[in-house]
């Protein structure tokens, strides 16, 4: 099996030693991507500011792969206050595919630099027609 790596300018750097994503066996696996505005490095305010981010960050990658939102079939989401659920679901329903892709949520969990969300998924890479 091979696998690649993929990145995009359209999302943040890594913040450590991995990959914004590696494609193998015909799935996009993304690693967390957190609610950093690519252009400036800066950290929105607010857990719906955040999360909006994320999941543009996510899409540059999954794009920069051959993939997009449509093909996401599982997500986790790391959040650090278990109160900001709702915001943060109402934000994440707006950017997933009818039906949405299975999904992780734990709460309460500490992510670097303060911040408050970091979401990661795995898409299927479409078939592509001859």
């Amino acid at each position: 099996m091979t696998r690649r790596a993929v990145s995009s300018d359209r999302a943040p750097e890594a913040l450590g030693p991995y990959s914004q994503a590696i494609v193998a066996g015909g799935f996009v696996f993304c690693s967390g991507m957190a609610g950093i505005d690519p252009a400036t490095g800066a950290i929105p305010e607010g857990i719906e500011a955040q999360t909006e981010q994320a999941l543009l960050n996510l899409a540059a990658v999954l794009a920069a792969a051959g993939a997009s939102m449509d093909d996401v079939v599982k997500t986790t989401i790391f959040y650090a206050d278990v109160e900001d659920f709702s915001r943060l679901n109402e934000i994440y329903a707006r950017h997933m595919p009818d039906p949405p892709p299975a999904r992780s949520a734990p709460a309460n969990v500490r992510l670097p630099r303060g911040l408050l969300v970091s979401i990661e998924a795995t898409a299927v890479l479409p078939a592509i027609s001859p």
